[in-house]
């Protein structure tokens, strides 16, 4: 059959909930007071992040190898995996007593790392190997090849797909009528895949919604292409949904379920982790922050509506979190660096502060790039507005004042050296 025909069926993915049932219980379906208050809506969270391996991927991992014979499983499996299929991977290998290789990026935070070794425990080895998903996953199918074991594919597999379905059965359970919108975070496709499928089904005039990373857009560009595409390079801060090719599979499931996709910029997603924890006292990973993500720029649509986000992981390494918050200010307009040339006299950065920074405003960094002997030096300059409007008001002050600057917050490779 080739992948064109296939669909998974409600009746397939119903028979994956039994399966599930083994290990698991359906997750809750929560309304959020702040996220309704704030977009004028009803809106359910689904607490993917909740699983015992903190994402909805043990789901498919499961219901994978519960379809593969003894036979098979005694050679034992190979995934790869940013992190969280790893861990429903590694999961199902201690509990089912199999052996199994794990194939993870280098780039793979060393929480989920940890992670995997403790859910897996003497029955899973970890193969850290290239910078991005995709190269660990070339190595894990190669090994797989060569050495007879059975690859457990991250996405792009009927029966992981009928696995990530499960929670799209569940939804349909824990509402008494149907939501208006349901939005899906995407990395390979095989959540919004299953979810898309089952939904839509029980629920034809739902709109759902996948919601991707704009630095690895990768299903979109795909459905706008009319093929699957590969992008030359992504953004691997969302490394949970961070893939440069989605699946055969899932694409031609998407491009029939999917009402829309938004790509999310990586400083929104950082602004909603933020925002989660703070409000909420929800942690979420960045993979994780997607759908809720998405509600900004949904906001005129969804007012008055019914409205669901999947949470699918809270694989979150606390270390992360000043890049996070970071990542945060910048796009929010509330974090701004320039390079500035300062006379080479005593009181010159006393004056600069005295002269140009505002009530509200707060210097985060200063530092000397180069020192000469020449009249004007050039220094690297952070600062912190209380709001957008602040910075406007501290541009207009430094162009009074004369102040020979180079704003850099917008040349991104600059400000990766840089910063």
């Amino acid at each position: 059959m080739g992948t064109e025909k296939y669909f998974p069926s409600t009746k397939d993915i119903e028979k994956a909930s039994e399966t599930l049932s083994e290990i698991l219980e359906p997750t809750m379906l929560q309304k959020n007071a702040n996220l309704s208050e704030t977009y004028g809506c009803d809106v359910f969270l689904k607490r993917e992040d909740l699983q015992m391996v903190r994402s909805y991927k043990i789901r498919g991992a499961y219901n994978k190898i519960r379809t593969l014979s003894p036979g098979v499983l005694k050679y034992g499996i190979v995934c790869a995996s940013a992190g969280n299929h790893a861990q429903g991977v590694a999961f199902s290998c201690n509990k089912l007593h199999i052996m199994g290789s794990i194939y993870m990026p280098t780039t793979t935070p060393r929480q989920k790392i940890e992670s995997v070794k403790m859910f897996g425990k003497e029955y899973v080895d970890i193969v850290l190997t290239g910078d991005t998903f995709d190269a660990a996953n070339k190595a894990a199918t190669e090994y797989a090849r060569r050495s007879g074991k059975t690859f457990i594919p991250p996405f792009d597999d009927r029966k992981i797909i009928e696995g990530q379905g499960t929670i799209g059965y569940e939804m349909v359970q824990q509402m008494q009528e149907p939501l208006d919108y349901v939005f899906i975070p995407i990395g390979g496709g095989g959540l919004a895949s299953g979810v898309g499928a089952y939904i839509k089904a029980k629920w034809p005039e739902t709109r759902i919604i996948g919601v991707e990373p704009a630095g690895a857009a990768s299903m979109k560009a795909s459905i706008e292409n009319g093929h699957v595409t590969e992008l030359d390079t992504i953004d691997k801060f969302v490394d949970g949904a961070a893939v440069k090719k989605a699946g055969e599979l899932t694409y031609e499931i998407c491009r029939q379920v999917l009402d829309d996709i938004i790509p999310v910029p990586e400083g929104a997603v950082c602004t909603t982790i933020i925002n989660m924890y703070n409000k909420s006292a929800i942690v979420v990973e960045p993979a994780g922050a997607l759908s809720i993500s998405a509600l900004r720029f949904y906001a005129d649509k969804i007012r008055g509506k019914r409205v669901g986000c999947i949470v699918s992981g809270s694989n979150n390494d606390i270390i992360r979190m000043e890049e996070i918050r970071e990542k945060s200010m910048l796009y929010e307009g509330l974090k701004h660096y320039f390079i500035v040339n300062f006379p080479q006299r005593a009181g010159a950065f006393l004056s600069f502060i005295r002269d140009n920074l505002g009530p509200k405003d707060d210097l985060v960094l200063f530092q000397y790039i180069k020192k000469t002997n020449k009249e004007e030096g050039p220094a690297l300059i952070g600062i912190e507005v209380a709001s957008p409007d602040d910075f406007h008001a501290l541009l207009k002050r430094m162009e009074a004042n004369n102040v020979l600057y180079e704003y850099i917050n917008e040349n991104n490779r600059l400000l990766e050296i840089l910063i």
